[in-house]
């Protein structure tokens, strides 16, 4: 199984991302966590360099490097999943639907792209306000932080994209166990035979 969790930067989706994992592992079931942009790799570092302003490449350039990132972690996912683990995704091929079509890309292309690439058996959203994003980073932000109208129109991308099937809305402005409990649940639900 694959779970992917999205959001808004600050949303709390590495924090979850760790702690469902951790969860699973306690309850028995191997799990692994993967995070993107994945910063150990060539492309993660070209990433990082254009986040921090060392590099200037339009959207699609960007959204073509994150997806490239994905793919170089490809093998690794269909490895784990074919060996009957569950991957935990901190952010996955949603992120670059909703950073793109923020960007005004193209969703159809931004999907189409990423088509090859281990589908997502469950996406949470830890949808919060773009305001409480900056509110809980206010230093030390990259170029997608600082944007508060972009944020905006990420957070109308991932909630248009939350009606799909196979995708659960988790409000994040709460206490973080109470978030973990919920996601937790929704999982059990999942997981439960019929």
């Amino acid at each position: 199984m694959l779970i992917a969790i999205e959001g808004l930067d600050q949303s709390g989706k590495a924090t979850q991302a760790q702690l469902l994992r951790d969860e699973l592992r306690e309850g028995g079931t191997r799990a692994r966590l993967v995070s993107f942009p994945d910063y150990g790799t060539s492309i993660g570092e070209e990433i990082a360099r254009a986040l921090q302003g060392e590099r200037d490449y339009g959207p699609e350039v960007m959204q073509l490097l994150y997806i490239a990132n994905r793919y170089e972690r490809k093998a690794d996912l269909e490895r784990w999943l074919d060996g009957g683990l569950v991957v935990v995704c901190d952010r996955y091929v949603a992120s670059s639907v909703a950073y793109g079509e923020a960007q005004g890309l193209d969703v159809d292309w931004l999907t189409q792209t990423q088509r090859f690439l281990p589908a997502s058996d469950l996406t949470i959203l830890l949808d919060i306000a773009p305001e409480l994003a900056v509110e809980r980073k206010a230093t030390g932000r990259d170029r997608y932080e600082r944007d508060l109208a972009l944020l905006s129109r990420v957070r109308e991308s991932y909630l248009r994209q939350v009606e799909q099937a196979g995708w659960v809305r988790v409000d994040g402005d709460r206490d973080k166990a109470d978030v973990t409990a919920e996601i937790m649940a929704i999982l059990g639900e999942r997981l439960s035979p019929a």
